[in-house]
Order: C-alpha cells, then sequence, then structure tokens
C-alpha cells in the first residue's frame, strides 16, 4: 500500500507520462487522434511527434490546432537535406494546414485543396505542419487524414516539378537513373490508360534490376516475366507501341512514377560506350 508520502512523490511522474501519452502515437511513424479530447477548448494546441521515414495520420471530429513535426529517426547532416511529402485523403475535411517555422505560418493546403488527393513536398528545414481546423457547427462527418513520407531534396523537386518526366533525359541522367532510381526494369509498353490528371502506363517486364518495394509482380508461371503499371504526367502523351524500353523511375505511396526511359537499344548502346571509357556511375547487368 502506496504511503501518502509516496504517493506525492510519485504523483508528478504519473502526470507527466499522461502528458506524454497524449503526444506521442504509439509506434511513432502514425498518428490517430480526436479533437473530442479538446473538451470544447477549441483553442488548443496539441503537438505530435513522428520519427519515421513514412507514416500517416488521422484527426478525428478536428477541433483547436496540432502541430505535427516530422523527422528521420536518424541524427545526421543528410536530415537537414530532406523533403516531406503529405497526400491527402480524397474524405480529407475539417482543417486548413500551414507550415510553421519559427511561429509564422504559410498555407500549405486549403480544405478544399486537399480533396483533390495531391501529392505536396516541402524541405523539412519550412518548418512543422500546422493544422488548423475550421469551425463548423457539425463536425460529426470531419475527418482529415493523409500520408507521409521523408525523401531527399532532390527527389521533393522532382515531385513539386509538373510536366518534369516529359523532358528527355541527358546522357548522364540515364546512366545515374540506372544507379539511384527506385525501380529499374526492361519492357514493353502493353497499354496506355488515361486518367483524369494523369496517365496509367501497363508494361510488361522482361528483366527485373530493381525495385525497391512490390511495384512489379509475376506474370508468368514458366517463364519469369513481370507486369505493373507506371504512371505518368498526362499531359506527356505517352502511347503504346514496339520496342523495348528501360524504365526507371521513383516510387511515392506506393505508386510507380515515370523516370528515364530511353529504348534499350539506346541506352545498351550509352551503357556500352560509358563501360569503354571507365565514366559507368555503376554496374548493370546489360547484354
Amino acid at each position: 500500500m502506496l504511503t501518502p508520502m509516496l504517493l506525492a512523490a510519485l504523483l508528478p511522474l504519473l502526470l507527466l507520462c499522461r502528458t506524454s501519452f497524449g503526444q506521442y502515437s504509439s509506434d511513432q511513424c502514425s498518428w490517430k487522434g480526436s479533437g473530442l479530447t479538446h473538451e470544447g477548448h477549441t483553442r488548443d494546441v496539441e503537438q505530435v511527434y513522428l520519427r519515421c521515414s513514412q507514416g500517416s495520420l488521422e484527426w478525428l471530429y478536428p477541433t483547436g490546432a496540432i502541430i505535427v513535426n516530422l523527422r528521420p529517426n536518424t541524427v545526421s547532416p543528410a536530415a537537414s537535406r530532406l523533403s516531406v511529402c503529405i497526400k491527402p485523403s480524397k474524405e480529407s475535411l475539417g482543417t486548413n494546414i500551414y507550415l510553421d517555422r519559427n511561429g509564422k505560418l504559410r498555407l500549405l493546403l486549403r480544405e478544399r485543396d486537399q480533396a483533390q488527393g495531391k501529392v505536396h513536398c516541402f524541405s523539412i528545414q519550412e518548418g512543422a505542419l500546422f493544422i488548423e481546423a475550421i469551425q463548423h457547427m457539425d463536425i460529426s462527418r470531419r475527418i482529415t487524414a493523409f500520408q507521409y513520407e521523408l525523401i531527399s531534396d532532390r527527389q521533393g523537386a522532382e515531385a513539386n516539378a509538373v510536366g518534369a518526366p516529359c523532358q528527355p533525359c541527358s546522357d548522364a541522367e540515364m546512366l545515374l537513373a540506372v544507379c539511384t532510381k527506385d525501380f529499374v526494369a526492361r519492357g514493353s509498353i502493353k497499354k496506355v490508360e488515361q486518367e483524369e490528371e494523369q496517365s496509367s502506363v501497363t508494361v510488361d517486364i522482361s528483366h527485373l534490376y530493381r525495385q525497391k518495394t512490390q511495384v512489379f509482380i509475376p506474370g508468368g508461371v514458366r517463364v519469369r516475366r513481370w507486369t505493373g503499371h507506371i504512371k505518368m504526367p498526362r499531359q506527356c502523351g505517352v502511347k503504346s507501341g514496339d520496342g523495348e524500353f528501360l524504365f526507371t523511375g521513383t516510387v511515392r505511396f506506393g505508386e510507380a512514377w515515370m523516370g528515364c526511359a530511353p529504348r534499350y537499344k539506346d541506352f545498351l548502346r550509352l551503357y556500352q560506350e560509358a563501360q569503354r571509357l571507365g565514366t559507368n556511375p555503376c554496374h548493370v547487368d546489360a547484354d
């Protein structure tokens, strides 16, 4: 049985534990909370700390505001050269999202913008996310939700650059893409489907060099082949056709996005010449 003196000593620790539990997600990658815990205190601001390279946030019945601090789970100089990309749910409602740097707010996404489900990237140096609830008479159907990923600043710039994948890659960019991109695969284009704001390219893969996640899945029983879908901006005007290509690109929120995609014969000629000169940035199993 606890004595009054021991209870008095433990009480501050118990209160501290309660506060920390309310602020941190259980796995430090994803957070789910409810504005109803504010119990009418509409000016409450809660701190949320996430320490993973990817995860999600879901805020039910938002009231007041939350500040989301996103940082990698490592301490290194490279951590300051990261970008944060967020992809709101198309059902996300109830808040405006700002960037908060030293108390100065910059609007990132209005409530109506979140329904488009587009990816938005910003440098981690631009601050934390300040998510402010919009006052409504009925908050019962309002949920703010998004996924996030931490990527390199270069990838973040590519994600924000509308139409960048349409530009032809230089020889140096092609050779570097084979070494650094999330997926590298040799194959052909089977079908192109035009969606609302992008094209979905169905590809048949004969040689899979690398993939960060399972973008391409086995497509044959006896023959070792794969199939999958690669996204491109609709304005690129990609079409199905004959010939083999070397597909390279980036995986964002589980979707493959096209980067450099030269015809395989052109890449092979370029690679063999660079190999002769000793300027290849890395080795691939080219034939």
